[in-house]
């Protein structure tokens, strides 16, 4: 009996543990995911805006998330009313990502 009990509670031990496993794996993908959100962010400053073609041509750092360096080239918008407060010469900071196989900005904000 005493060795049944002892099996039930290694049991029941093992249980508890395994059962708590997932959240803190959960946690751990959690701030990898803002880790990398953050790491996909760059800045640069806006030189065109194309509003009919919903473009934007920035002037921007390394896009890292990407692997490509920085340079000036023209980007789809994933929204169109993202251009909405934008101006030419506007710093901002913004990400972009591939989109149906398009280099496409999916955020923008103006750095202040």
């Amino acid at each position: 009996m005493n060795a049944f009990n002892t099996t039930l509670r290694a049991a029941f031990f093992a249980a508890v543990c395994m059962s708590g496993a997932p959240a803190f794996a959960q946690h751990g993908e959690h701030d990898q995911h803002m880790a990398a959100a953050a790491s996909d962010t760059t800045e640069g400053e806006i030189k065109k805006i194309d509003k009919a073609a919903s473009k934007i041509t920035l002037k921007h750092g390394d896009l890292k998330n990407l692997g490509m360096g920085g340079m000036t080239m023209a980007f789809r918008v994933k929204d169109a009313a993202l251009l909405d407060k934008a101006r030419q010469g506007d710093k901002v900071r913004f990400t972009v990502a591939k989109v149906d196989g398009a280099l496409t900005v999916t955020s923008l904000e103006a750095v202040k």
